[in-house]
């Protein structure tokens, strides 16, 4: 019998291999889900300004439509993050994208307050439930040394979407009173898409082992690393959980005991996590989701706001490529903890903006440190926790966050009522300054190989 227990295991044949076009094609594909999800996001304050005027909503009932979205996709992110552990990544991923498209493409049918208010719970619920799949998806597969940036590389993708919510915005909301109609109707390209996701992407190799799928996995690491050029292992088989019978078949061992993610060895980091999360929610979707009213609500005529909110969005963009350079070079939790504290500084000096010109220029600077802060979190949160647990990990501090998110857009108008926007972005400052002390809190997993 040949020994094989130095032999690299899987996840450590896929942690060594180079960026390839495979590693593209999963960034690609699980990108453009990523990106449609902001589009929906980024389109419900635009149409909250349109219905505001057409529908008579006051700022509650505003508020109520953004928040409910948010209470969907806090269900959703908790439900995802267990399929996903329990199914596989892929399927919960696809399933996803399935439903929130089909409900945003529905919710352009609204014909009151109550039925969009069903369809956007619906929305939400798909929502929540994929971004924390897709990152842990991305995450598993990308190589070691550039796992964080390629993890906010995906993350990048939610500007892309919020660039063409805040282009639907502009140029289809305004063109009359169904503009908002046909802004939603194109929501529903998610559920096209969905097929695309279940039939072309990989299915976890974590996930496949841990469910005795050996095979499966095996051919999955394979065809990564023929992409890269690189050769099967010598005796025709990668190992399974380093044990082996005497014929050289695969043996399924026992799976790895679920932890729980509030164990010993796990809890100072979960609380860190759910800290964050919270704190990030609470300030980004209070912050953005109300930015086309508020703007509106200070004499910018209807298209003035969504063309100024455009650009301002547009300053996401390089706000990602900083973080995606820099999570690789300072690490998970310096970078997170920069961009939370660089978000704090902007949310002060934007409430505090007195002209058109310091209102675009503190947008900008929001919107890069906020954006760049996001795109950190999502690299750190697939690190922290082993394999059985890496899903429910990342969904349920999601979902603790969506707390925040349902109750973001519903303490924005009585904050503007005690303060005004003064008021309104010191309340986010503060929140973003507490999530970057909690950002000291997380490990620094920078060039570590994921648990497994």
């Amino acid at each position: 019998m040949t020994s094989t227990t130095s032999s690299p295991t899987r996840t450590e044949r896929l942690d060594r291999l180079p960026f390839t076009r495979r590693h593209a094609r999963l960034l690609g594909g699980s990108g453009i889900g990523w990106a449609l999800d902001a589009m929906d996001v980024g389109l419900i304050s635009f149409v909250l300004v349109a219905l505001g005027e057409q529908w008579g909503l006051s700022d509650s009932e505003k508020g109520w439509v953004g928040s409910v979205g948010f209470v969907g996709m806090a269900l959703g992110a908790s439900l995802g993050g267990l399929l996903a552990d329990r199914v596989g990544r892929r399927q919960v991923f696809a399933l996803t994208l399935l439903v929130y498209g089909l409900a945003t493409g529905a919710s352009a049918l609204s014909v009151g307050l109550g039925m969009l208010l069903a369809l956007r719970f619906l929305v939400g619920l798909g929502l929540g439930a994929e971004l924390p799949v897709a990152s842990t998806l991305v995450s598993e597969y990308a190589p070691r040394a550039i796992r964080g940036r390629v993890v906010v590389a995906l993350e990048a993708f939610w500007a892309l979407g919020w660039v063409l919510s805040a282009l639907i915005g502009y140029f289809v909301i305004p063109t009359g009173e169904a503009g908002w109609r046909w802004a939603l109707a194109l929501g529903a390209v998610p559920a096209v898409y969905a097929l695309v996701v279940r039939l072309g992407l990989p299915e976890s190799v974590r996930f496949l082992e841990a469910r005795g799928r050996h095979a499966e996995a095996e051919d999955a690491v394979r065809r990564f690393e023929e992409s890269a050029g690189d050769p099967a292992p010598a005796d025709g088989s990668g190992p399974d959980v380093g044990r082996r019978t005497g014929t050289g078949a695969p043996v399924a061992g026992p799976q790895q005991g679920t932890v729980s993610i509030w164990s010993r060895p796990l809890r100072r980091r979960t609380a860190a996590l759910w800290v964050v999360w919270f704190c990030i929610n609470l300030s980004y979707y209070g912050a953005f989701l109300w930015l086309p009213s508020l703007l509106r609500d200070n004499g910018f005529t209807m298209v003035q706001s969504f063309g100024y909110t455009l650009v301002i969005t547009l300053a996401q963009l390089p706000g990602y490529a900083a973080a995606a350079w820099l999570i690789e070079v300072w690490g998970r939790r310096a970078t997170l903890a920069t961009f939370l504290l660089g978000s704090a500084v902007a949310a002060f000096l934007f409430g505090t903006a007195d002209s058109t010109s310091a209102v675009l220029g503190f947008g900008m600077l929001l919107s890069f440190f906020n954006l760049g802060a996001w795109g950190a979190l999502y690299a750190v949160g697939p690190e922290l926790y082993p394999t059985t647990v890496r899903g429910t990990g990342a969904g349920a501090a999601a979902a603790f966050g969506r707390v925040a998110s349902i109750l973001a857009p519903l303490v924005v108008p009585p904050l503007v009522g005690l303060g005004g926007n003064p008021a309104v972005f010191a309340v986010f400052g503060a929140a973003f300054a507490l999530a970057a002390a909690a950002a000291f809190a997380l490990p620094e997993l920078k060039g570590r190989a994921i648990t497994e």
